[in-house]
């Protein structure tokens, strides 16, 4: 009997019941499009996170303060900000922004919007956390001096306040006081965890004086001259805030530094772990679904002993009988997996938990191969009873 034969036989046999084939079919189609989905998930979180550390800048870092320490005093001010100005003891350095930030409610003609960030810094700030301006303009270095009430907005609260408007000139009142819009800032992708739109800017002395008032700083954004020096402005900076804040020799520094491109590389070790993890999960539908496959296929053979029976009678040799039910356990693999990748990416085009799936094609390969294997290696144990039953016992067999 030719291949082909055995394969058009295996059809017959899996048509023969077709409500059994396609309810064996969806415990690996299951298997397989949730092995896909939840890599996808992972991925597609790990790289949304990924976009908004790089969107903070690879050649920056962030000053930040723990409150701890043996320093007289430990909170971040602007002096402290403008020290690490320094050419001689911080030659690396390209610009330093110091950042105070509060929620607010934004408010224009009538219409209320909540901003958990409105931040207060100078102008160099749009440069170094790679927060460009879309359209009018960033506020100036005047405009800090002076203390002039001017914003930038995010996306968000533009779409807010301004549906279908103009914002720029535009005046909105915040905390009492009216602050005049002078731009909008160009859009950014989020997590789908948090809006990266949703935000104000405007210049540090404004803010201060309105909102905030004049205590420590929240952070301090440093830039380097380029992503290759970021380490070395990182150790330049901790020597001046360590002489700033009167750090002692062995104390616990009262300030965390944070380097976004080591936050990077340890955000992606921990995603690929995530990731891993998430496709373990899901390979465990895949197992249940293999032994939905052995079941199945068990009580086919059981079903078919008289057919097995004359066919061998007829001078079936034993492996045909053990290909053409493998076959039939393969071909429920593979037609499930198929339709499996089909409903992942169909739904990979749907977010989930807030984020927006990345199918990774190895994962496809993977969860296509694995569901062959499972096939062949579920299917084996009745393929092999089929194949040892004895001609007399299987024509008897009531």
């Amino acid at each position: 009997m030719s291949f082909y034969e055995v394969v058009r036989f295996a059809l017959r046999g899996l048509s023969a019941n077709k409500l059994r084939s396609a309810l064996t079919m969806l415990g690996i189609l299951i298997g397989v499009a949730a092995v896909i989905l939840l890599v996808a998930v992972g991925n597609g979180s790990a790289q949304a996170i990924s976009e908004r550390i790089e969107a903070l800048g690879t050649n920056t870092i962030t000053v930040m303060s723990t409150g701890r320490g043996g320093s007289t005093s430990t909170a971040l001010t602007t002096t402290i900000s403008d020290a690490l100005v320094d050419p001689q003891l911080a030659p690396d350095v390209a610009s330093v922004s110091p950042v105070v930030s509060a929620s607010a409610t934004l408010t224009y003609e009538g219409t209320d919007h909540d901003v958990n960030q409105f931040v207060g810094t100078t102008p160099s700030w749009f440069a170094s956390s790679n927060t460009p301006v879309g359209t009018g303009a960033g506020f100036t270095a005047d405009d800090e001096a002076q203390g002039r009430r001017v914003v930038v907005l995010g996306q968000t609260v533009v779409d807010e306040l301004f549906p279908g408007t103009d914002p720029i000139d535009k005046q909105v009142t915040v905390g009492g006081a009216l602050f005049t819009v002078v731009g909008v800032l160009a859009q950014k992708s989020s997590t789908g965890f948090q809006d990266s739109n949703d935000t104000a800017i405007a210049p540090l002395s404004a803010v201060r004086q309105v909102l905030t008032g004049y205590g420590a700083l929240n952070s301090i954004l440093v830039e380097a001259k380029s992503p290759g020096q970021v380490n070395a402005v990182q150790s330049q900076v901790a020597t001046i805030l360590n002489q700033r804040l009167e750090v002692a020799a062995g104390a616990t520094a009262p300030y965390r530094i944070q380097n976004a491109s080591q936050l990077l590389a340890t955000q992606t070790e921990t995603a690929d772990t995530f990731t891993t993890l998430l496709g373990a999960v899901a390979a465990i539908s895949l197992l249940v679904g293999g032994i939905g496959i052995t079941n199945i296929m068990l009580v086919t053979v059981t079903e078919r002993t008289r057919e097995i029976g004359i066919r061998k009678a007829l001078g079936a040799p034993r492996r045909v009988i053990l290909t053409q039910f493998l076959i039939e356990a393969t071909l429920l693999s593979v037609l499930g997996g198929a339709l499996g990748v089909a409903a992942a990416l169909i739904g990979s085009s749907f977010e989930i938990v807030g984020v927006k799936p990345v199918i990774v094609p190895s994962s496809v390969g993977l969860a296509l191969g694995v569901s062959i294997a499972i096939g062949l290696f579920f299917g084996g144990l009745p393929a092999s009873r089929a194949a040892r039953l004895r001609p007399i016992d299987a024509l008897r067999y009531e």
